[in-house]
């Protein structure tokens, strides 16, 4: 009996992300998966289940990739209200495919909306950690006298987020680099005092 080929499954894993993040789940076939990753059919299956378990492998990964990069801009700088202008205006990426790629958790909510409990779970998990630290940074932004001290830090995370979400869906349909950092300034600017 020939025994199975080993493969490097993190790296594996990798690449199947970036096949369903350029196409969504339903677009991506499984002869793509296998073609992306290197591996055979069994070895999917053996490794990570099906289409679904591989996607939702996928998307945790992308989700604490993305959300760890997303709190260091934000954590980063002294200022808050710096630390939330990187955060956006770290969305407009420089690399042009990368950049039209959009976000692969907001493709997953264009897709799947709310019929999927694991997913809306999965999401409100990844959310939770992020706009606990938003809040954290807007009052301590509040109290430097950065940041509008009228602002409900509740309402100013969601709208940062729901700025994230809209530069993501920008970039995915073609905005430029420029005009994403320029949205990223806009909606930034909205929180500073006067």
């Amino acid at each position: 009996m020939a025994r199975p080929r080993e493969f490097d499954r993190e790296q594996a894993l990798q690449q199947a992300m970036q096949v369903f993040w350029a196409k969504g789940f339903a677009a991506t076939s499984t002869d793509d998966l296998l073609q992306a990753m290197g591996i055979g059919r069994q070895s999917l299956y053996n490794a990570y289940g099906d289409k679904r378990q591989l996607y939702l492998e996928a998307l945790a990964a992308y989700q604490q990739q993305s959300v760890a990069a997303h709190l260091q801009r934000l954590r980063a700088p002294v200022s808050p209200l710096q630390g939330i202008g990187d955060l956006l205006a770290g969305l407009a990426v420089g690399d042009d495919r990368q950049r039209a790629l959009g976000c692969m958790g907001v493709g997953s909510v264009c897709e799947f909306g709310v019929g999927d409990p694991e997913l809306v779970e999965m999401r409100k998990k990844h959310a939770a950690a992020l706009r606990r630290q938003l809040r954290e940074r807007l009052r301590e932004g509040q109290a430097m006298g950065e940041i509008d001290a009228s602002l409900d830090v509740g309402e100013a995370a969601a709208f940062v987020q729901m700025s994230m979400t809209g530069i993501q869906l920008a970039a995915r349909a073609g905005a430029g680099r420029d005009e994403l950092r320029r949205i990223a300034r806009f909606a930034t600017d909205r929180l500073r005092a006067d």
